[in-house]
């Protein structure tokens, strides 16, 4: 039988001892650090102010830290990337308020993992199946409008699907290694088009004038950081979007996870003119902000997505994650990949009306996902797809 444990919510991240919250979160995600995360509290990134009210979920056993969540009390549905946007319509016509919410993700990042973080050495299961009541008892308590948790584990949606909450999926595109010794040989694992397109992409990017230098740890210095800013501003000025970073979290992360950090930063004649930030964990490489001067044309495309594959394999990494959305990614090697996240909803007639919803929006994200598996570059599969058809 499992000890007694006691739940409890904090208000911040830095009431919890950074070494107990990383020994349940682990290093296999670094977006589930406690140095990121209180990164985005301290530096005004993801706070009350802003619409993320940490509520986070730490539970004792036996006077010892055994399993944490991320929690926010959500103003919005902004910095999300899992679109509920039609649901808050629906809700606030019927004379409902969908505001506040009950968030558990990593805010402003679509990148999918454990959102129950249980210490290795504690009852995993049944901690899980804890954390979750706790979310949904919170939600009720606080008479919210729902608990959603976002890019969650495959295992974590079935554990949440079997108390109730409502599963959806959606769709990524992922680099699998497939045991390439080099960039070459992933190449050669590619048909012939798509092989050659990547080279020409190459070829181009190394002759725009700008140099790629990759950065990591003590090598990437203030001056660097405060250019990453710059160039993340301007990818939110290109898109009309808010800037949902400060200044201060760049410095933040530079200060406290810098061991963590991939930066390929472009220069010409010494000066940054375009540079991608990567987060790196135990098994991938995380792609996560771009930006920079758009005259040096492909330097998007060998920073973001081929230099990442070339580092991958350097490292010995499972894949490379290079963030949401984005189908011209299959011809540059990334497939897609299903993505999780859990929703439960307090008035009961629009949960049986949004269940029937995803019930649908699963069946097409599956047929879209093996649409698209139609259209892999790799050479295995249009061969593998040849001879089931000769079949």
């Amino acid at each position: 039988m499992s000890e007694q444990v006691a739940v409890r919510v904090v208000s911040r991240i830095d009431e919890l001892e950074a070494g107990q919250w990383d020994a349940c979160a682990g290093c296999e995600d670094p977006f589930v650090s406690h140095a990121f995360l209180n990164a985005l509290e301290r530096s005004g990134s993801a706070t009350a102010k802003r619409g993320w009210l940490p509520q986070h979920l730490a539970i004792e056993q036996a006077g010892e830290l055994r399993a944490v969540a991320p929690l926010y009390v959500k103003g919005h549905s902004y910095g999300e990337y899992v679109f509920d946007w039609s649901w808050a319509d629906a809700y606030q016509r019927a004379g409902f308020d969908y505001y506040p919410k009950l968030q558990s993700c990593v805010p402003f990042s679509p990148v999918g993992g454990r959102r129950l973080l249980v210490h290795p050495d504690a009852d995993h299961d049944h901690l899980s199946r804890t954390l979750v009541a706790a979310m949904l008892e919170l939600g009720r308590q606080a008479g919210v409008s729902g608990v959603h948790i976002t890019f969650c584990s495959e295992s974590e949606w079935g554990t949440c699907g079997d108390a109730g909450m409502l599963q959806r999926t959606g769709v990524q595109y992922h680099w699998h290694n497939q045991g390439y010794e080099s960039f070459d040989d992933f190449l050669g694992a590619l048909i012939g088009r798509k092989r050659k397109q990547i080279k020409q992409e190459r070829r181009k990017a190394q002759g725009c004038g700008a140099k790629l230098q990759l950065l990591r740890g003590d090598d990437i210095k203030p001056e660097h950081w405060e250019a990453l800013y710059g160039f993340y501003l301007s990818t939110v000025n290109d898109k009309w979007a808010s800037a949902y970073l400060t200044r201060d979290f760049f410095a933040r992360i530079g200060e406290t996870m810098a061991h963590r950090v991939a930066v390929l930063m472009a220069f010409d004649g010494g000066k940054p003119v375009a540079g991608a930030l990567n987060l790196v964990g135990s098994k991938a490489l995380f792609g996560r902000y771009w930006g920079g001067d758009r005259r040096y044309r492909f330097l998007h495309f060998e920073a973001c997505y081929h230099r990442a594959v070339q580092l991958a394999i350097e490292l010995g990494l499972e894949r490379v994650e290079a963030g949401a959305q984005g189908r011209h990614k299959i011809k540059r090697g990334y497939v897609p990949v299903p993505t999780y996240s859990v929703h439960w909803l307090a008035q009961p007639q629009f949960r049986s009306a949004i269940d029937g919803f995803l019930q649908r929006e699963r069946e097409e994200m599956d047929h879209e996902r093996a649409y698209l598996l139609e259209h892999s570059p790799y050479a295995r599969d249009r061969r593998r797809r040849k001879s089931v058809a000769a079949e």
